[in-house]
């Protein structure tokens, strides 16, 4: 059966109504997304002065990436900022959610009070913590942990020294996600919020009926339900703390215990002028990103499908 010429003619004007709607967003993308990656990936290439490229060098650039001896220590470090991120501050907010919601008290107060620290500008939220992890009499953290730190002291017969947070190997790390979480845990626990408000309420009244516990209803009915939007999340989490950059670099501390990918990029950017070397870090950030994007998906595509073949077992 052939379809109408007017049917056609209706379905061809709403295609072209709905590219045109889109044509603005898709040029703004390409301006500010596409077009910069391509220059990032011909600028790599080159050898340059100041902003002017000179020489094809080819993959040189890349090579003296490799020879850097904080190229190897950024990745590590970034891997464990990633790691560190998703044990604290990828759980935090999902637990947050979970709470108020179930809370009865106070309800609109609590959501306000979570999502303020999100609204500080974020250099100011590092100076504050910076302020809280002073190494020295000086920091509030050694403050208010000073007699704790005298008793122990006494009691191992050993000097009171305050702890250099900052400073000490392995400490660093942590505390920046400790940092970050406080900041935008509020904001991402809304959002988990949102999703809990979109399950269907007859699911949970009839689980607190029969006698679920709110533990109970938060891993037997939440959870599930959440599945997409915590999926999203997880991979949203990972791209956002790949590109830390100002955090580490102004709270302070031992630069090797701290340095990030995002570091090395601004380093030979601004610091050494060395654009071709930035750009090819940049490279590398984005391939290590969709590489890692392409095996969530994967992994995700095939335990879902795992999943749907057993229902359909059962």
């Amino acid at each position: 059966m052939e379809v109408p010429i007017k049917i056609k003619n209706h379905r061809w004007k709403q295609d072209v109504t709905g590219w045109l709607i889109m044509l603005p967003a898709l040029i703004l993308f390409a301006f500010f997304i596409w077009e910069p990656l391509f220059e990032s990936v011909r600028l790599s290439l080159f050898a340059a002065k100041g902003y002017h490229t000179t020489d094809f060098v080819g993959l040189d650039n890349y090579i003296g990436l490799f020879a850097n001896p904080d190229f190897a220590i950024a990745w590590k470090n970034t891997s464990l900022y990633v790691l560190c991120s998703l044990v604290i501050g990828f759980v935090v907010p999902i637990f947050m959610a979970a709470i108020i919601t179930e809370s009865p008290f106070l309800r609109g107060i609590t959501r306000v009070s979570v999502y303020m620290p999100n609204i500080l500008p974020g250099l100011a939220v590092v100076l504050i913590w910076k302020f809280l992890f002073n190494a020295g009499d000086t920091g509030v953290l050694n403050i208010l942990l000073k007699p704790l730190g005298e008793l122990v002291a006494k009691i191992s017969g050993q000097v009171y020294k305050p702890f250099n947070w900052l400073t000490a190997p392995g400490w660093a790390i942590p505390l920046i996600i400790v940092m970050l979480t406080w900041k935008a845990a509020g904001s991402t626990a809304l959002i988990y919020m949102a999703g809990i408000s979109g399950i269907n309420p007859d699911i949970i009244e009839a689980a607190t009926i029969d006698g679920a516990k709110p533990l109970r209803r938060f891993f037997s009915i939440t959870l599930p339900n959440l599945g997409s939007l915590i999926s999203t999340m997880f991979i949203l989490q990972i791209i956002s703390v790949f590109q830390i950059l100002y955090e580490p670099m102004m709270i302070g501390g031992v630069h090797n215990n701290q340095v990030s990918v995002m570091m090395l990029v601004y380093e030979y950017a601004f610091d050494k002028q060395n654009y071709p070397k930035a750009a090819a870090m940049s490279v590398l950030i984005c391939i290590a990103l969709l590489f890692l994007t392409l095996i969530y998906f994967t992994v995700n595509k095939l335990v879902n499908r795992d999943d749907s073949k057993g229902r359909t077992k059962a």
